[in-house]
């Protein structure tokens, strides 16, 4: 029975670089809760921290209503499973999962008779007394979990146990452990950069960036009410639609959104409609999902305000349905960079031969002193293209004109720093 509420948790390492700020996050007694997020975000450092094996900087952690920030990893109760299993290469499957019994005395026909019925669950009975070297890996992951789970732990940390594995494996495996967990009643937190991983596994979930907390709830509530901008475009597969727009609240129309080359039109009768007045003459960002646009049949009838038209340039086939790239001249938004905490810039060194101040004053090369500077590259931005679907039989061609109808009702606003402008249930 245990729960895991980190209070204002921050870890600063030595060299300045903040990895978790200020994070503030409750895990209930036997949930599956995944924390989410791309590399370098902070998640594996929180699962360290929960387990003892880094230092907090800052804020308290409470393991089962008891401040655990100065308790020794091995007084926390708490069981890991790594990336790579880290199994003992010269011992058995058998061996593996017999040791953590071993060393807390436990009787020995008792411990093998547990072993045994652990490793029947976890598909392992035919291969018991192999070796690690002999094994695949997804069997070597399973032999890593059923000897983190065999000592009963009251915590379970699972740092991308599947990332190193094929795609047709981790399916498999991400089913059985969910299965497992739930079924062990172990809380259990799970770090992924997968989002069909943390979508399919968890009861609740957490996405991080940067360190800092962007939205947590269950899966449902993150992907269909996401908190940022940042979240609804990490959760979307594929890549959601994110423009730059103005919005104007104009009498006797609605709300519009401005696009510049075009625009859309909320009702005032649109429950978002009080949110939204405030942000009159100011920017948003319009999140669009390519299954939110319908393309329109030539001579069909469409309300004005709810549709977005572009001329295709590129095609993707999924197989059940084809996936179109529209150029429509629409600004679009990086939501990767929306809203970012800003690293702090590290201190330039003081220049100490005279070359290096002459460089320094001339922002550049001085003549016959070193290579000159490398050229700054403002990074990728994505065109301004309507993402959409189309089936198989109904996709268009290269170069054709199209005009696609807006489910108005599954649009999410963004204000320009990246969070919902209307209000996030949860």
């Amino acid at each position: 029975m245990t729960d895991v509420v980190l209070d204002g948790v921050e870890k600063v390492y030595p060299s300045g670089h903040t990895a978790v700020r200020n994070m503030r996050l409750r895990i209930n007694d036997g949930e599956l809760f995944v924390l989410l997020g791309p590399s370098g975000c902070g998640k594996s450092t929180i699962l360290r921290m929960i387990a003892g094996l880094e230092e907090i900087t800052s804020g308290i952690l409470w393991l089962n209503g008891a401040v655990a920030n100065e308790l020794q990893p091995r007084d926390r109760n708490v069981a890991m499973v790594f990336q790579e299993g880290a199994l003992y290469p010269h011992r058995t499957v058998r061996g593996n999962m017999m040791f953590p019994l071993e060393v807390s005395g436990d009787d020995r026909a008792q411990a093998t008779a547990k072993v045994v019925e652990l490793a029947r669950a976890l598909g392992l009975n035919t291969m018991i007394d192999r070796l690690p070297g002999t094994l695949s890996g997804g069997q070597r992951q399973r032999a890593a979990i059923g000897r983190a789970l065999i000592r009963e732990p009251s915590l379970f940390l699972m740092d991308e146990p599947l990332s190193s594995l094929d795609a047709g494996l981790r399916t498999e495996l991400r089913v059985e452990i969910a299965a497992l967990v739930r079924s062990s009643g172990t809380t259990t937190v799970y770090v992924t950069h997968d989002q069909v991983e943390a979508m399919t596994m968890a009861d609740r979930m957490a996405v991080l960036r940067d360190g800092v907390l962007e939205d947590v709830g269950t899966p449902e509530q993150v992907y269909a009410d996401p908190a940022t901008a940042f979240v609804a475009a990490f959760l979307s597969n594929p890549p959601m639609n994110m423009f730059q727009a103005t919005l104007w609240a104009v009498e006797g129309e609605g709300l519009l959104l401005d696009l510049g080359p075009q625009r859309l039109n909320l009702p005032w009768d649109d429950p978002r409609a009080a949110s939204l007045i405030s942000h009159h003459g100011q920017s948003v960002i319009v999140g669009i999902r390519p299954d939110t646009l319908v393309p329109i049949e030539a001579g069909s009838p469409a309300r004005p305000g709810t549709v977005l038209s572009g001329q295709v340039r590129a095609l993707e086939f999924h197989g059940h349905e084809w996936l179109a790239y529209a150029e429509a001249g629409i600004p679009t938004v990086e939501a990767s960079e929306v809203g970012r905490v800003a690293p702090p810039a590290p201190p330039e060194p003081e220049p100490t031969r005279l070359v290096d101040r002459l460089r320094a004053l001339l922002g550049g090369r001085a003549e016959g002193g070193g290579e000159p500077a490398p050229e700054e590259h403002a990074g990728h931005h994505r065109r301004s293209d309507l993402i959409f679907r189309a089936g198989p039989g109904g996709r268009p061609n290269r170069g054709d004109r199209v005009a696609l109808t807006v489910d108005l009702d599954r649009i999410l606003l963004f204000g320009a720093d990246g969070r919902r402008v209307t209000p996030v249930p949860r």
